[in-house]
């Protein structure tokens, strides 16, 4: 069965709309609050590596970068901020339209669902990035919903 990152295009796409994401973020009054203490210089390119590895594409992530755990603790630590993340999901559904990624209803809906759901799981840890346990498996996300993590 075809996965949900070939139906988006691959390689390509997925770092389209990494960097529309971010920009939409950036661009965001409270969004932005999470990039305000600087971001890697190839942040957009590690984004779509690991928005790829989750959506069914190749490990690079893993590959390259490190696991769930390395990505959890990123953003663990930074209390609960419930607006900024509907925020943000709100910036991924309008980067959809920039890029744009097909209007394929199916694919759609898995990506905004699996948007939503990540954005819950980088919040598990708020408290501290010190909670987040070593050797977390990779989320992975199929066209059912999430197949691990």
């Amino acid at each position: 069965m075809e996965t949900i990152y070939e139906r988006l295009g691959g390689v390509d796409v997925v770092l389209a709309l990494a960097r529309a994401w971010h920009a939409r973020c950036l661009a965001d009054p409270v969004v932005s609050h999470a990039f305000s203490h600087g971001f890697h210089p190839q942040h957009d390119e590690r984004l779509a590596a690991y928005w790829g590895e989750v959506l069914g594409g190749p490990p690079t992530f893993t590959r390259t970068l490190g696991d769930q755990s390395t990505v959890t603790r990123m953003h663990s630590g930074n209390g609960e901020h419930h607006d900024m993340d509907r925020r943000a999901l709100a910036c991924f559904e309008a980067a959809l339209d920039d890029v744009p990624v097909s209007d394929d209803p199916q694919l759609r809906e898995a990506l905004t669902t699996w948007f939503g759901w990540a954005i819950q799981r980088m919040g598990d840890y708020h408290e501290s990035a010190d909670d987040v346990p070593a050797g977390l498996p990779m989320q992975h996300w199929s066209w059912d919903g999430p197949t691990s993590g």
